[in-house]
């Protein structure tokens, strides 16, 4: 049974509020989901009376996917209490303080904070001093947006900073790739189906490649990416998160602790690419009108594309390459994991001189048209022995029907209102992740940096990334979700 809570959400007036987080707190009360006495106290810097306030939030809900049905739009409305103030002034505190000291509010709170990374210790400071985190019959949970610092240092600066007044069980880092549905998937394609397990490891699998692509480019993000670049944007959190998924031994249960313990073995045994190694393990690369956006700097050496061949030092996995890649302005916004198969061990077929029997391939298309896609060998009619390449493919839409994905956020809110953090970063997941990218960033800022290779907007990056991948035995990128 859910218990009553105070959810307080600072940066209301702000973009990720406004077309993720609010969007989703109404579908989940659509979905009768929310507690029922949850209230909500939307905190930012614009001047808005109460009603100003619910009419701002009705057109930020009916502008969603799901639009908004007129009777749980009064009853989610009538959660919300909008409350005014500056996080750098410390009144606003000790106004939140008195308003959530009020019989209307219930005592368990989670304060989610929709900000710039640079104001998260800085809040939790305040709340801590202005006595809102104290846990005595009641709780309290600080849910705190990515990046979670911009390097290893600053990442344990940050720790040291915020652990002086929270306890890690209080601490709720979201990555929102983890709260996508077809992402948990991964675990249960894995560990629900025995027909896998005897294969998902080195005697059988050849490689695996992980892609994180975006269609658009920089829009307007100068400000945060030119100074960013794909490693601390995507390696660092997302691609990293979906590695340890995809190569982690089974959890003995499914809960916070063993999820998460298992996920920082697979980080403490990959092989780190030292900076003097860049070279050989990874490529960079960049749009050619990257330079022309707004607010990016001259001549700017920012990568808009990396990819990574990273290898994970255990029994399970050695010697498997895992293929990264990401990147902006590429042909398609996707996220898959292609898992590579060996070839068969000996070929009883005939076959017309020079060709090769295709592997195996396994593709978990996490998005678009998220589902999953076998690629095996079949007979072709008639006589003889002849082969062909065939897919047997699995489409969540067709199954569950068009709507029934939910919103990575709305996974994400619900559980850290239960207080189930299986999907949140733990505090050495984030140390052990900056650990491998910030060699590599060393070596991109060194001599031993690879070129910086230019690429056309609306392909699949620069062409030294085929080159990289095909370098070992003649592998090749895929694009899984494209042939869904």
């Amino acid at each position: 049974m859910s218990e009553p809570c105070t959810l307080v959400i600072f940066g209301a007036t702000g973009n990720l509020a406004q077309l993720k987080l609010l969007p989703a707190l109404y579908r989940l009360d659509d979905s009768g989901l929310l507690p029922k006495a949850l209230r909500i106290v939307c905190s930012g810097r614009s001047d808005f009376d109460a009603q100003q306030w619910v009419d701002y939030v009705r057109q930020t809900v009916a502008a969603g996917k799901a639009g908004a049905a007129a009777g749980t739009l009064e009853r989610f409305c009538a959660r919300l209490h909008y409350h005014r103030g500056d996080i750098a002034d410390d009144a606003t505190f000790e106004q939140l303080s008195a308003l959530l000291s009020g019989a209307d509010y219930p005592d368990n709170h989670v304060f989610y904070v929709s900000l710039p990374p640079s104001t998260y210790g800085g809040i939790v400071e305040s709340l801590d001093r202005h006595g809102m985190l104290e846990e005595n019959s009641a709780w309290r949970r600080v849910v705190i947006e990515k990046p979670f610092g911009s390097g290893l240092e600053g990442a344990q600066n940050l720790q040291k900073r915020i652990s002086r007044h929270l306890r890690e069980e209080q601490t709720y880092r979201i990555d929102h790739y983890m709260g996508k549905a077809m992402v948990q998937n991964v675990l249960v394609s894995r560990f629900a189906n025995l027909m896998l397990e005897p294969l998902w490891n080195r005697n059988y699998i050849d490689h695996v490649q992980i892609t994180v692509s975006e269609e658009v480019g920089l829009g307007s993000r100068a400000g945060y990416y030119d100074t960013a670049g794909v490693l601390r944007d995507m390696f660092q959190n997302h691609l990293l998160q979906l590695l340890t998924l995809t190569a982690m031994e089974p959890p003995a249960e499914f809960n916070a602790t063993t999820l998460r313990d298992e996920k920082v073995k697979v980080l403490k045994a990959v092989q780190r690419i030292e900076p003097e190694g860049v070279g050989e393990f990874t490529v960079r690369g960049q749009y050619r009108t990257y330079r022309d956006e707004k607010g990016v700097a001259f001549n700017t050496n920012t990568a808009t594309f990396a990819a990574a061949k990273m290898y994970i030092n255990n029994w399970r996995w050695r010697n498997v390459p895992f293929f990264l890649r990401s990147g902006k302005a590429l042909a398609g916004k996707v996220t898959e994991i292609a898992v590579q198969f060996r070839h068969v061990p000996h070929l009883m077929f005939p076959l017309a001189p020079g060709e090769g029997l295709p592997a195996n391939r396994l593709g978990l298309c996490l998005q678009p048209n998220e589902g999953i896609l076998l690629h095996f060998e079949t007979k072709l009619p008639g006589a003889g022995m002849r082969t062909r390449s065939v897919d047997m493919s699995y489409l969540y839409e067709q199954d569950f029907g068009t709507n029934s994905l939910p919103d990575a956020y709305e996974r994400l809110l619900l559980d850290a209102l239960h207080g189930d953090a299986s999907l949140f970063t733990r505090s050495d997941e984030i140390e052990l992740a900056w650990r491998l990218i910030d060699p590599i960033i060393d070596g991109w800022d060194s001599e031993h940096a690879p070129p910086l290779a230019f690429y056309e907007s609306g392909t699949w990056g620069p062409s030294k990334s085929d080159e990289f991948i095909r370098a070992e035995k003649g592998r090749k990128w895929f694009s899984i979700c494209t042939e869904c």
